[in-house]
């Protein structure tokens, strides 16, 4: 069962019937199954092969399908139980050693074992590769306070929970290997069977013809590569596991499996476990294709290759919140996973959270920060940007958040990381993301005549708002000198802004910048500027 939605005025129940966010529309197939089906349960899965360490794509769909639980509960009143199951394939076999884990060596010498029979080429402190990577999978999503039950396709496997299921597959397999062998080149069909029998010789999973099919019997007969002999093994107890698209159906059947979402790249292979799912006589699960995650270079993340953004990574530059953010928008859309998208995840985050508790609850519903925190929308009082942050850090030459708070102190009276620990949080992010990933990037160059006489001019009447924290008035004074000296378009001189004294094309609202800096910091920044120095610092 999962834990009770936050308190919310019974409006919020009205208003999730009409609710037009990509998780209600999800939320409301599940409503029509159920009145198909008549089941008085809804089980939600999202699968995870651990053959690689735990990367984020994994987390958005847990992040993506507790969303649309939650948008269920809210339709249906909460009055219908339901249940995440996080599933780990790690019976699977050990095809390839990832590039990104030590011991390779060692590590080789097991392929073709079961990924719970592989060594933890990390410590001793898991029994198996498979289990230390399922550790990491469930240390995040418990961090990230999901309300799941972890399931170990192993332990499914050898406890007996799957042996009903795999009888049955045993009695369709004709109906099975129709619907499987199209899809194969002539090779695999050559060699193809739903069932992978566990080598009795070296306990590998093999990929092997059956040589007979005795379903009254529950066994299946093939010939083990690793010396030749016929063996006869039942099907059931952990003897063998199934081929990942028969996998993925007997999961679903065996189940009864409501609802489960996949990458755009595994369509044809949804659709082929749906047919397996009816030949099975079950019913195959709601759900949707997602679009795919892409590194820098525009290629797809894999756990094996290490591309893309690991969990980890993005935690030690911001807070899950912000990947929650970047998990809910455009699911069908796909889109970067690099470092350069943090910025502006944590600050939309932040906007949305912040006009959140002034919008009615249709709104609400609608926004983002509900679906980001199931509900349980918090507060904090946050009123500057990461962005803004990270420029500070720059220009303050910041080692740590103490210096930092010189600053923020100064612009907001009385404020210190005590009283604003959320963006003493924030604080300490941009000091890492800065000094990581922008600090090395950063390239000044000098001023155009133009941009060098307007800079002056910035500077010079910057000195009668000495002490001012008016961000919008000093904005305005900004926008006055850009038009006074014929910048077209002025973007153009915002842009000379942030290439002269910051080392970046784009930056926050300057005047906000300068309201934070401080107005006599500032101009001492331009001076540095114009004398070249920024220039030498390099």
């Amino acid at each position: 069962m999962s834990a009770p939605l936050p308190a919310l005025d019974p409006a919020f129940f009205d208003a999730a019937q009409t609710a037009r966010a990509w998780p209600f529309e999800e939320a409301k197939k599940l409503v029509a199954r159920l009145e198909k089906t008549g089941k008085t349960e809804v089980l939600f899965e999202t699968g995870y092969g651990p053959s690689g360490l735990p990367h984020i794509g994994t987390f958005g769909e847990v992040a993506r399908t507790t969303m649309v639980r939650t948008a269920f509960r809210l339709l249906t009143r909460d009055e219908i139980p339901t249940r995440l199951l996080a599933f780990s394939d790690d019976m699977d076999g050990f095809r390839k050693v990832p590039g990104n884990v030590p011991n390779q060596e060692m590590m080789a010498s097991f392929l073709g074992k079961p990924l719970t029979r592989v060594p933890d080429p990390f410590s001793n402190e898991y029994p198996s590769f498979g289990a230390a990577n399922n550790a990491r999978l469930r240390a995040f999503l418990d961090g990230f306070n999901f309300n799941y039950e972890f399931a170990s396709s192993t332990d499914y496997y050898t406890s007996g929970k799957f042996d009903e299921a795999l009888l049955r597959m045993l009695s369709v397999y004709d109906a099975v290997m129709d619907i499987m062998l199209p899809s194969l080149g002539p090779d695999r069909r050559a060699t193809y069977s739903p069932f992978l029998p566990i080598s009795k010789v070296n306990g590998n999973v093999l990929q092997v013809p059956m040589v007979e099919i005795n379903a009254k019997a529950g066994t299946i007969v093939y010939i083990d590569p690793a010396d030749g002999e016929k063996y006869e093994t039942a099907v059931t107890g952990g003897a063998v596991k199934c081929q990942w698209k028969p996998d993925w159906a007997l999961r679903w059947f065996a189940l009864g499996v409501d609802y489960e979402m996949a990458g755009k790249d595994l369509i044809d292979s949804v659709k082929l476990a749906s047919r397996i799912v009816t030949a099975l006589g079950g019913n195959p699960p709601e759900g949707f294709n997602y679009e795919l995650f892409l590194d820098e270079g525009g290629q797809k993340i894999s756990k094996s290759k290490g591309n893309g953004l690991t969990i980890d990574e993005w935690l030690t530059y911001a807070a899950p919140s912000s990947l929650g953010l970047y998990m809910f928008g455009k699911p069908r859309a796909a889109k970067r996973l690099h470092f350069d998208v943090i910025p502006r995840a944590v600050d939309d985050y932040y906007s949305f959270v912040s006009s959140y508790h002034a919008q009615t609850p249709a709104e609400r519903l609608e926004n983002p920060a509900f679906h980001v925190h199931f509900g349980a929308v918090p507060n904090p009082d946050v009123p500057l940007s990461f962005a803004l942050l990270l420029n500070l850090v720059s220009t303050a030459n910041a080692e740590d958040t103490t210096v930092l708070w010189g600053f923020i102190s100064r612009y907001l009276k009385g404020a210190t990381a005590k009283t604003h620990p959320e963006i003493d949080s924030l604080a300490g992010y941009a000091v890492r993301y800065f000094n990581d990933k922008v600090k090395p990037t950063k390239i000044y160059r000098a001023p155009t005549d133009q941009e060098r006489a307007a800079l002056q001019d910035l500077a010079d009447q910057l000195a009668a708002h000495e002490g001012s924290t008016d961000a919008e008035m000093l904005q305005n004074l900004v926008f006055e000198v850009g038009k006074a000296h014929n910048f077209d378009p002025l973007r153009a001189w915002f842009g000379a802004i942030y290439e002269v004294l910051l080392g970046q094309t784009q930056g926050p609202r300057f005047g906000s910048f300068i309201a934070l800096y401080g107005v006599a910091e500032t101009r001492k920044l331009i001076d540095t500027a114009l004398a070249g120095k920024l220039l030498k610092a390099e």
